[in-house]
């Protein structure tokens, strides 16, 4: 209700929206700050050991420094005591000994190795005279605390708190994190109101390619939740990250294990209840598994198809998924030890949704096309692979080894039935899509202390990526009285089928050089100075091939048999036979396929400079230059005379300086400011002129496209009142030159494509994060809440005459208006979820609700007086619940989707605003089991 009523609120007038958000926000500030006033205490045990003897102390007693807490050893050396929730670090005297400083970890159990006071430096190896037990660096208090000693502003996402939400991959982790949100028309996730564009992605701080031509990042639901350690999201840029960014870059550390060795089993099983209710539909020739490849036809003299046109019935539509995940350390000599974590998995789902969709002209009443009734059933898979390996020669040098393979494949039946005003005619339109995205990844990196002030981290990447789109068959039928059907022979590309084929590689490598400087009194130091070298060199392979049925007289067909007529049989050696087919391909009788080739190469290097001013203030400096040159050369289905390759070359050198500050206001609080100059580059897709078709939609790339330049600015202030808590407040702003955005063509074809649209554009706004332990261990349990928000506003210059002249009157727009809101851009932003754990016990469950909202935001920008496309704004309320029983068994419920909320884009022309796109999706519910085969 709380969302339902934020979403009512928000389709007031802007005055009451505005009126209304201040004084939501003060008052939510206020209940924050009242809130965070409860201290409670944590109880740590462990044992303390003589790091010469290695033998327990026994009965001997302690003082942890600065709580004012004594206490005693038992006969065995083991110990226990009650601090602060809040505390990080723990400063343990024990007299004839040195004191000992520890930080905590989310773990209980606290062992530490004293050194005597009478041994000298060198005399002992001081590398382990603290050892910490069963340390958790993925456990939401960590990584709190990572954000909160950080000099730059990054927020984390662990594998703690992935599995407390029953988050399932690395995009739901993100969409958890303040300012962002997921679109259901685009791939990816807008941060701040920008998109995919704007946006990079990491895995280990290396680069990750794209797994689909549409994007320019990896689709982060390929990275399920058992290979991911953390997700680390950077909305402020520092130099040690490319200079490609605008919104944030997100930073996937796979998981790593050190510890006994473990094995779990899982299996689980669920149903879409809109798929489950009714006859499913599947393409033929559909692969279980996913990995799907239909050979290329040699000859268009012969019938080559493999695959039937008309869709196959699955009876049993209920989604699977199973895994095994297990590790083990095995030390190596006197001071290495080998980590080991492996996990294979495999996971399948079946979705439908129905509604409707149109193509509206410029006015209300000017509908072009009318899919008054669209169904889409839609099959996906998943089977991920992941082999990590950590080495520690010993304390000072480690490797790690990483290899991964994720294979996605989403396999679609669309049908669409339209009317079509203009001629007054009711049409039938199915098409059968299949994908498959294969991704291999390999990783080489290390870390090295070579001094007391010097640090190595080095690492290495190649990764492959095999995105095909083997068979999509398209089928236009005219629909006359009852269940009459013909083929629409109007041209000959109303029935054809269609095979892409992409392969990108990419190799990718860092160096980095940090040297300590200003030692203090403390033996500590007060400053850093970091250089590095980034570079990556990465190419896409593009290639198409159409095959086009032309059907020569009034042919009668079965919509649900159309193999029935499309056969071997009734091919026919040239056109106009009544009653045969004939194929050709868009090059006429070539199999040449229509093709681009891409490549990108980055040579950046980079100094930072970082220094402690006092125990308050502490801040970095730094600069980096990007040196790149992007290339594309292509041969596709859209001409543009006079254009040449060299025109779409970006060649360009990037300077780019970037400032932190922190200033600590006591222990708990710390104000920041960030400023920092990135860039926007243009995809391969974007600037390919290649024309991708979908029903109702397509879109071409522009060679002339350009880079942007972003200069981004933030301010934050946040409270820390605990371990796992945080109260936040900052500001943001974001001045872009040269805009790049998505906009409609002066084109019969329902056209898009991507322009620099004008001279600049801006968008500014704050944010709120809370996050609060209502109650914790009280009676064995523990209740959790958190919330975020974001507020924004947007504006970009639109200039037409801009487009033509940057085109060279090879493209043609017309804005509406002279600005508009930033594409993408919500205005409001809202994310919340509540938690309550059992802690003790043979059986714990736990039980999450999570909500999310975005307000209405623009898709594209309207054209010779279309109005916006709007994507209308949503409500999302899923709930997860868990139960571990005993020692070795674990269960998982999720509901996704409680509300069901409609799915809308409309197109806001000067009469009102008009459905475009109108969908839902449907309840889903898993149930999931998990075993220990041995822990």
């Amino acid at each position: 209700m709380f969302f339902i009523g934020l979403q009512q609120l928000c389709h007031q007038t802007n005055t009451n929206y505005t009126i209304a958000m201040k004084r939501n926000l003060t008052l939510l500030l206020l209940l924050g700050s009242a809130a965070l006033f409860a201290q409670t205490n944590i109880k740590l045990e462990g044992t303390l050991f003589d790091q010469k003897t290695n033998q327990p102390l026994s009965e001997k007693t302690f003082v942890v420094e600065g709580l004012n807490i004594q206490a005693k050893t038992d006969d065995k050396g083991h110990y226990e005591i009650s601090v602060p929730d809040d505390t990080y670090q723990l400063d343990i005297k024990v007299d004839g000994y040195q004191s000992v400083s520890q930080n905590l970890s989310d773990s209980n159990t606290l062992n530490m190795y004293l050194k005597p006071e009478d041994f000298k430096d060198g005399k002992i190896d001081l590398e382990t005279a603290v050892v910490t037990a069963n340390k958790i660096k993925s456990s939401e208090a960590s990584l709190l605390n990572v954000q909160k000693k950080s000099v730059t502003i990054v927020q984390n996402v662990g594998s703690q708190e992935l599995s407390r939400k029953g988050l399932s991959n690395a995009e739901s982790a993100i969409q958890q994190v303040t300012g962002i949100s997921k679109s259901e028309g685009k791939g990816g996730v807008f941060v701040r109101g920008l998109g995919d564009r704007y946006n990079s992605t990491m895995l280990n701080g290396l680069p990750l390619p794209s797994n689909e031509p549409e994007n320019k990042n990896i689709s982060l639901d390929l990275f399920g939740s058992d290979i991911i350690q953390s997700v680390g999201v950077n909305k402020v840029y520092n130099v040690d990250l490319y200079g490609d960014i605008g919104g944030a870059n997100v930073d996937i550390s796979s998981k790593l294990y050190e510890g006994k060795g473990f094995l779990d089993i899982e299996f689980g099983s669920g149903v879409s209840m809109r798929a489950v209710d009714r006859t499913f539909k599947v393409a033929n020739n559909l692969k279980y598994y996913g990995f799907n490849r239909n050979n290329l036809p040699t000859s268009i003299k012969s019938y080559q198809f493999v695959s039937r046109w008309s869709p196959d019935k699955s009876a049993f539509p209920v989604n699977q998924d199973y895994g095994l995940t297990g590790g083990k350390s095995f030390n190596v000599g006197s001071q290495g030890k080998l980590n080991v974590f492996g996990t294979a998995s495999f996971s399948n789902s079946y979705t439908y949704e129905d509604g409707f969709q149109r193509v509206v002209g410029t006015t209300n009443d000017n509908i072009e096309v009318d899919y008054f009734k669209v169904k889409k059933y839609e099959y996906s898979t998943k089977t991920t692979g992941m082999l990590n390996v950590n080495y520690k020669i010993n304390p000072k040098h480690q490797l790690f080894a990483n290899g991964i393979m994720v294979n996605g494949s989403k396999s679609s039946v669309n049908e669409y039935d339209s009317y079509l005003p203009q001629d007054n005619r009711y049409e039938f339109t199915r098409q059968t899509l299949t994908e498959q995205n294969l991704l291999l990844i390999g990783q080489l990196l290390g870390k090295h202390q070579l001094s007391d002030r010097l640090d190595i981290d080095w690492g290495a990447s190649y990764n492959l990526v095999h995105s095909d789109m083997p068979d999509r068959i398209t089928n236009n039928l005219i629909h006359n009285d009852g269940d009459n059907y013909a083929f629409n022979t109007g041209s000959p590309t109303t029935n054809n089928r269609y095979f892409q084929y992409i392969d990108e590689t990419e190799y990718a490598g860092k160096a980095i050089l940090s040297y300590k400087l200003f030692k203090n009194a403390e033996n500590d130091y007060n400053g850093k100075l970091t250089i590095g070298y980034n570079g990556r060199k990465k190419s896409r392979d593009f290639e198409s091939n159409q095959f086009n049925f032309r059907i020569s007289g009034d042919v009668k067909v079965n919509p649900n048999k159309l193999d029935d007529f499309l056969n071997g049989d009734n091919q026919a050696s040239s056109p106009y036979i009544p009653g045969t087919f004939f194929i050709n391909t868009q090059r006429m009788e070539s199999l040449v396929p229509y093709t681009y080739n891409g490549d990108l190469t980055v040579h950046s290097g980079f100094a930072n400079f970082e220094q402690t001013i006092n125990d308050n203030f502490t801040y970095s400096l730094g600069v980096r230059v990007d040196k790149v040159l992007q290339e594309i050369e292509w041969d596709t289905n859209y001409p543009m005379s006079g254009v040449k390759f060299s025109d779409a070359d970006i060649d360009k050198t990037f300077i780019l300086p970037a400032l932190n500050i922190k200033y600590s206001l006591d222990s708990r609080q710390n104000l920041r400011l960030s400023a920092s100059k990135t860039y926007t580059l243009p995809q391969f897709k974007e600037k390919a002129p290649f024309r991708y078709e979908g029903i109702g939609e397509n879109s071409v790339g522009n060679p002339f496209l350009n880079s942007s330049d972003n200069y981004n600015l933030d301010i934050k202030w946040e409270l820390f009142p605990s371990s796992n808590e945080i109260l936040s407040f900052g500001a943001f702003g974001k001045f872009i030159q040269n805009p790049i955005s998505q906009v409609l063509l002066n084109s019969a074809l329902n056209d898009n494509t991507f322009v620099n649209a004008g001279e600049n554009a801006y968008v500014f706004g704050a944010e709120l994060e809370v996050r609060k332990n209502l109650i914790k261990n009280v009676g064995h349990s523990e209740l959790s809440a958190g919330f975020n928000a974001t507020v924004m506003y947007s504006k970009q210059k639109l200039d037409s005459d801009k487009v033509a002249e940057d085109t060279k009157n090879t493209l043609s727009v017309n804005f509406n208006e002279k600005e508009d809101k930033l594409q993408g851009a919500s205005p409001l932003l809202l994310n919340a979820d509540l938690s309550y754990k059992v802690l003790k016990g043979n059986f714990k469950p736990s039980f999450t609700l999570i909500g999310n909202y975005f307000h209405d935001r623009v898709y594209s920008l309207g054209s010779f007086e279309r109005g916006n496309i709007i994507e209308k704004g949503v409500v999302t309320l899923n709930f997860i619940s868990r139960a571990e029983i005993g020692d070795r068994w674990e269960m998982k419920l999720s509901v996704d989707n409680l509300l069901n909320s409609k799915i809308r884009r409309i197109q806001d022309n000067q009469q009102g605003e008009i459905d475009t796109r109108n969908f839902r999706k449907g309840l889903d519910v898993s149930l999931g089991v998990k075993y220990k085969i041995f822990k």
